[in-house]
């Protein structure tokens, strides 16, 4: 073993270590919430180049968020191993689609689409329901009919057969099913016209040239040849399906997931690839990453909790973390006193030294936030909205990487780089977003750039991998968005029993998102409702059924 691969698993527990060594053949690794998963699987490639098992260049890691692929990029970057691709299973598609696009369909590339909404409202207004008067094209409308459309493409089903498939699944939309798939026949015949493509697409047509032309296959395989896939529950059967095509016969995968943590299920997304991994690979190396080093050990009893009473997944072991303070509970008549009540334990919270970047409050939609968004702008707390606005594509950060640009050209290496851009950003007033970019300047001064110039480069790493430096103040956010992520702080919120579940989702993909939001906390957790409260709380012992 050489020195370089010595001195990785050294820096690994033993389940870790047992990861990274397993460098051979189909790996399956389950890894429970906060138990280093990441590291684990970027070590492992890290350490499978460094002793010789991989070739960096012939080696894909494919995540499901461009954020993920980026976090990995700049792990292994540190690792000392740039050369391994990470990238979604869109990106790396695209990237196949595009380079093979002039020999195999001829022409230029068709325009991507970004969003959908455009094209289906016009589908919309081409349909007449059957009272003979137009859907509505309201944004709510319209985002639900794009979930059923992506539902069918990465699912595998044409309109002609939507009805059946959704009856068969028991899709719960406000909106009529055969209405639903005369939209998405007319959506896609308004595509060929206008010769644009959407994501669901890069990964049909990638899949179609793979199937239909050997050498391309061939091409693909010989450049690719040893595959690490994360959040590997998540995966649709259109994703499994390319993933295929890319292994063929050949079994250098290594897989990464946890069931208790599948909650795109309404997207496509299904465990069963993970469940069955060693049915389709009997030989498969199989390792339980169950030691958290995220929670304390109450965040981590109360996880337990829920996965004993619902049996969605493994429980975990605390790892080196310390004892906490006990999760509370904030029991409200109505909403706007829950709301008082959250606002009023987090400045409790910033007046006795936490940063507010610290917290975060996580409802379970979307249509929750806004209440909570009016309370928070009259509270005085400064507060992020996730996923709301791009920050790259906002105009002050626009102005702001103009700034820096124009300067790194002249600019010189050396520690005090950081007060030069806080000087050159003056003039473009204060504001979060200027803010967010002066402290990563400090940030990453502290992880070792020096100079402007550098400082540059990691903007625009970050601008491509739509992985935004964190702004200043409170984080609200839906479920959903918050997975991945993890705060100091948590705030469940709205845990009322008619929102959580939420009537028209199965209830163990409810359980399991109420698992996820758990699993976001790292030091002090509070749940609250008002009226009626979820049933997972009595489910996990913090109010009587």
């Amino acid at each position: 073993m050489s020195e370089v691969a010595e001195r990785l698993l050294a820096d690994l527990d033993d389940e870790q270590r047992l990861v990274a060594t397993s460098v051979r053949g189909p790996v399956l690794v389950i890894a429970g919430a906060g138990t280093g998963k990441t590291r684990a699987i970027t070590y492992r490639i890290a350490y499978g180049v460094a002793s010789g098992a991989f070739d960096p260049m012939k080696t894909l890691a494919l995540t499901f968020t461009a954020k993920a692929a980026g976090e990995m990029r700049s792990r292994l970057r540190l690792l000392g191993i740039p050369q391994v691709s990470a990238r979604t299973f869109h990106s790396a598609a695209l990237r196949q689609l595009i380079y093979f696009w002039p020999d195999i369909f001829g022409g230029r590339f068709p325009q991507l689409l970004t969003s959908k909404s455009t094209l289906l409202k016009e589908a919309a207004n081409r349909i007449k329901s059957s009272d003979h008067t137009a859907i509505k094209g309201t944004p709510t409308t319209l985002r639900e009919i794009a979930g059923e459309i992506e539902w069918c493409k990465v699912s595998g089903f044409s309109p002609n057969q939507y009805v059946e498939e959704a009856e068969r699944f028991d899709r719960r939309v406000s909106i009529k099913g055969s209405e639903i798939a005369k939209v998405y026949e007319s959506y896609e015949s308004i595509k060929r016209s206008e010769r644009v493509i959407d994501f669901e697409d890069v990964l049909l047509l990638t899949i179609g040239m793979l199937e239909e032309e050997p050498e391309v296959r061939n091409r693909v395989r010989e450049q690719y040849r040893f595959f690490t896939v994360d959040e590997y529950q998540d995966v649709s059967p259109l994703q499994q399906r390319l993933l295929d095509l890319w292994l063929g016969t050949r079994k250098d995968i290594c897989v990464v997931g946890d069931p208790a943590q599948t909650i795109y299920s309404f997207a496509g997304a299904t465990p069963s690839f993970l469940l069955n991994f060693t049915k389709k690979y009997p030989e498969a190396d199989l390792i339980r990453l169950q030691r958290g080093y995220r929670s304390t050990q109450e965040i981590i009893n109360l996880s337990n909790q829920m996965v004993r009473s619902s049996g969605i997944g493994m429980e975990l072991i605390a790892g080196e973390i310390s004892h906490g303070v006990a999760p509370r509970v904030i029991a409200a008549s109505n909403l706007q006193e829950e709301i008082v009540a959250i606002i009023e334990a987090i400045k409790e919270e910033v007046a006795s030294g936490r940063d507010e970047r610290e917290c975060a409050i996580l409802v379970r939609t979307n249509n929750q936030i806004d209440s909570l968004e009016r309370a928070l702008a009259l509270s005085g707390l400064r507060f992020q909205v996730r996923e709301k606005d791009k920050f790259f594509d906002r105009p002050e950060v626009l102005d702001a990487m103009r700034v820096i640009r124009s300067a790194s050209v002249l600019s010189e290496s050396g520690h005090l780089w950081p007060q030069e851009l806080r000087q050159l950003l003056a003039p473009l007033g204060s504001n979060p977003y200027l803010e967010a970019i002066a402290d990563l300047a400090d940030q990453s001064r502290a992880e070792g750039t020096d100079s402007l110039r550098g400082f540059l480069r990691e903007l625009e790493e970050r601008k491509d991998e739509e992985n935004p430096p964190q702004l200043p103040g409170i984080t609200l956010s839906t479920i959903h968005a918050a997975k991945g992520l993890e705060w100091p702080s948590v705030y469940l919120a709205m845990l009322a029993k008619d929102s959580m579940p939420w009537p028209s989702s199965p209830i163990d993909e409810e359980r399991r998102l109420f698992y996820v939001a758990i699993t976001r906390a790292k030091e002090r957790l509070v749940l609250s409702y008002s009226g009626v409260a979820s049933p997972f709380l009595s489910e996990i012992g913090q109010i009587q059924a």
